[in-house]
């Protein structure tokens, strides 16, 4: 099959891009390079070395034998130069990660906001749109996020996307209807996730294209089969307080012999997905598309779900390392309850990795190995989601002189 990865040199990109091609699929990855721009514009790197996309390429040519192609383009930004590729490669599938993916990044600025709602929401719709415009039918199949669902308790299982109501008709009786399960964005960048959803029904039911939407939860880990043939083909590892998801930061926190910074009470539940079943999953959704004129299709991307300050007692159990209590950068509950259904994956023929397996091989290949890479001033979260929370956040940093972080 003929595979376009938009953002395939992301950190979920980059796996999926060599996952897609180890499995016999022409591949091109189309990327603005804007997570490497990004490095910069924060002053941090990825705690595992990166070459440049062009290395890589060649390096899993020699590696493998096959080729992948690089099309240097901002699909958000350059709509008449990606319209006029996708009319001559003509992709059979579109994977979709060209999105800004941090919700503390979405909210560090008015800049920062309007950038992630201009980059994303324009990829999406660019996409769609050129699909529509070059009678390109290519099923879809785009990175979402389990925040879509938002983080309070709802007292149930979250669907996979869609809700059954009932509604009250004006005669008195009563029907079914199913909907979109409500979002409820705790961020920018979920508020974009949300906006996506919105696009994709409408033309799904309009022009008929064909795409499945995967709500994915928090990633973790950072080596796939792919990756590890060689070192240069290794995957990204954030860290910082923008980008580095929360069990990252314990990882690195826990090799530096560091307390685990738990923001809040730690009672925030969270949805988790291993790298390797990440990629795996967008494979099985490739391979089962919905039909031109069906609904969007809808995926939960996950496999366990935890608390973060359960997460912090098993790399702490795992490390020896303490635990010690910040103030919450985000507005949220200080507890919530987390259930949710993943039955598709599951009878698709999933069998997840699991955290209390993993972690201790990715706390010495990965933070053990480069932590001579860490950069301790860009722990610290401390783009905060209100000025009074920021203020407050800061204060309580100077005062513990910690390394902290969200997820």
């Amino acid at each position: 099959m003929r595979v376009a990865v938009l953002g395939g040199d992301g950190f979920v990109g980059w796996p999926t891009t060599l996952h897609l091609s180890n499995l016999g699929h022409e591949v091109a990855v189309v990327d603005n390079l804007s997570r490497r721009w990004i490095d910069t514009e924060l002053g941090v790197q990825s705690l595992t070395p990166m070459d440049s996309i062009q290395e890589r390429q060649r390096i899993w040519k020699e590696v493998t034998g096959r080729s992948l192609l690089f099309e240097h383009i901002d699909v958000a930004d350059e709509y008449p130069r990606f319209k006029d590729w996708l009319a001559t490669w003509r992709p059979e599938a579109v994977i979709h990660f060209a999105e800004q993916r941090a919700a503390p990044y979405s909210m560090k600025s008015d800049r920062h906001k309007t950038y992630t709602v201009n980059n994303n929401v324009n990829a999406t719709h660019n996409l769609l749109n050129a699909l529509v415009a070059t009678e390109t039918d290519a099923h879809v199949v785009h990175l979402g996020t389990m925040g879509v669902y938002g983080y309070s308790t709802a007292g149930a299982s979250i669907p996979e996307g869609y809700l059954t109501v009932d509604v009250s008709l004006d005669d008195g009786g009563k029907t079914s209807r199913e909907i979109l399960y409500p979002t409820d964005a705790g961020s920018i960048y979920h508020m974009t996730k949300c906006l996506d959803q919105v696009l994709f029904q409408f033309y799904a039911k309009n022009d008929g294209v064909r795409i499945t939407d995967l709500h994915q939860g928090i990633v973790w880990g950072t080596h796939t089969d792919q990756t590890r043939r060689h070192e240069q083909l290794i995957n990204r590892f954030d860290y910082d307080g923008d980008y580095g998801t929360v069990l990252n930061r314990f990882l690195i926190q826990a090799a530096l012999h560091h307390p685990l910074t738990v923001h809040g009470t730690g009672g925030q539940s969270r949805a988790f997905i291993h790298i390797q079943d990440s990629v795996r999953c967008i494979a099985i959704a490739l391979a089962n598309p919905p039909k031109r004129g069906e609904r969007t299709k809808i995926f939960n991307q996950m496999t366990e779900v935890h608390r973060v300050r359960d997460l912090a007692k098993l790399v702490s159990g795992l490390t020896g390392a303490d635990i010690v209590y910040l103030p919450n950068p985000r507005k949220e509950a200080a507890e919530n309850e987390l259930s949710v259904k993943n039955e598709q994956f599951v009878a698709l023929g999933l069998d997840p990795i699991k955290l209390q397996t993993g972690l201790l091989t990715e706390l010495v290949d990965v933070a053990g190995k480069y932590i001579h890479r860490v950069d301790r001033s860009r722990i610290p979260s401390t783009s905060a989601w209100t000025r009074e929370i920021a203020a407050k956040l800061v204060t309580e940093i100077e005062a513990n002189g910690a390394p902290g972080g969200t997820d």
